[in-house]
């Protein structure tokens, strides 16, 4: 029997794909286990784009915040059908220990998520976001994860949950990044069931098969310029990962590289793989680079350039963005594109984005990867949703 699905703060649908597909024979193929009763997302550009990629969810675009009994049953969505299972992450930037990390309305927003809970009293519930969740305060200088475990533990009368929280990282699962999200399963307090997260399938460490490196991520596409955009692919795809991510797909979309001034071109072009704004200094102050070239502002890792031969680091919605945190090209003078940040995301070639640069870009920055999110839904395929239904 399928499990009732609500998707919340949908995005571009990372979570969603890997809730939404199972892997045969290396190809991803859709799969009905889990029955989307809708999703939600507030961002229009990002609404599209779910849509685009999943028309067969009934998508609420619009502040979830206007989601009550009411407003579902004016868009004929049935109340009484029982919900088995709440996903989504509200937004990161908050949080982010690379942002301003202030306590403002999108840090506030697992409230939102909280009275979805108490709204369908889901048996199980699965809540991701940045690690920086983990040490930001509150106003009262209280941290902000004991604040929202509180509140999931004791909803509303006898509504609690049984919580379950882990860090993982999406190298682990065969996304060619490192990128750690934590995630906190929530089982309803009258339910008996105890939950484990998916053990890695990939790691050095764990004397299993190597990480998925960048070259094999995006070796098949093709080479580009600043100012230049291609629609065809370079090759066949040269690796295991590359098939999956190619899929059927025909036409290469979103691989393009926008026009960069002198001082960043002349920059980007020195620097080495594994390098960033200190080595760019260092060949300043020892008289390599002229003056004119010296950065004073940013991360150690920004203006940095990726490895070719190792997993990309965290993607971010600045992935397109040189002076932003490492995301030039191994070997190319230019930023990621929005295909190959997808790519390093596991987000297949048949997902479409919309919107400017930037708003595409954030689709993609923004996402849980579908591997991470395919080996999460991968686990709860073995609860007895049926059972707990109530």
């Amino acid at each position: 029997m399928p499990a009732n699905v609500i998707d919340l703060f949908s995005g571009a649908g990372g979570l969603t794909y890997g809730f939404s597909h199972i892997i045969d024979n290396n190809t991803f193929v859709q799969d009905d286990f889990f029955n989307f009763l809708f999703a939600n997302e507030y961002d229009h550009q990002a609404a599209k784009a779910f849509s685009a990629n999943f028309p067969q969810i009934n998508l609420i675009e619009g502040d979830i915040a206007d989601i009550n009994q009411d407003f579902l049953l004016k868009k004929n969505i049935s109340i009484n059908v029982p919900v088995d299972l709440i996903i989504g992450g509200p937004p990161c930037q908050s949080y982010s220990t690379v942002g301003k990390r202030q306590y403002d309305q999108r840090a506030k927003m697992y409230r939102e998520y909280m009275r979805m809970l108490r709204i369908f009293r889901p048996s199980v519930f699965i809540f991701e976001n940045v690690t920086g969740m983990l040490t930001m305060k509150n106003d009262s200088g209280t941290p902000v994860i004991d604040d929202i475990k509180n509140s999931f533990k004791t909803i509303d009368g006898d509504l609690g949950y049984k919580l379950f929280v882990e860090t993982l990282n999406a190298k682990d699962f065969g996304v060619p990044q490192s990128r750690e999200r934590v995630f906190i399963v929530g089982f309803r307090k009258d339910i008996d069931y105890e939950w484990t997260f998916p053990l890695p399938t990939h790691g050095r460490k764990r004397n299993l098969q190597n990480y998925v490196k960048i070259s094999e991520a995006i070796s098949d596409l093709p080479c580009i310029k600043c100012g230049q955009k291609k629609s065809n692919y370079k090759t066949q795809p040269q690796t295991d990962y590359e098939r999956l991510m190619r899929g059927d797909s025909q036409i290469l979309e979103d691989h393009e590289c926008g026009m960069y001034g002198e001082k960043i071109s002349a920059v980007i072009k020195v620097v080495k793989q594994g390098e960033g704004r200190f080595f760019i200094n260092e060949l300043v102050e020892k008289g390599e680079l002229p003056r004119k070239y010296y950065l004073t502002s940013g991360y150690k890792n920004t203006y940095g350039r990726l490895w070719w031969d190792r997993p990309s680091t965290t993607i971010t919605n600045s992935l397109g963005t040189p002076s932003a945190l490492r995301c030039i090209h191994p070997f190319q003078n230019r930023a990621l594109t929005t295909r190959e940040g997808a790519r390093l995301q596991s987000m297949p070639d048949t997902m479409h984005f919309f919107g400017n640069k930037h708003e595409r870009n954030s689709q993609v920055g923004n996402a849980v990867p579908p591997l991470l999110a395919m080996a999460l839904a991968n686990k709860m395929r073995h609860i007895p949703f049926e059972q707990f239904r109530r």
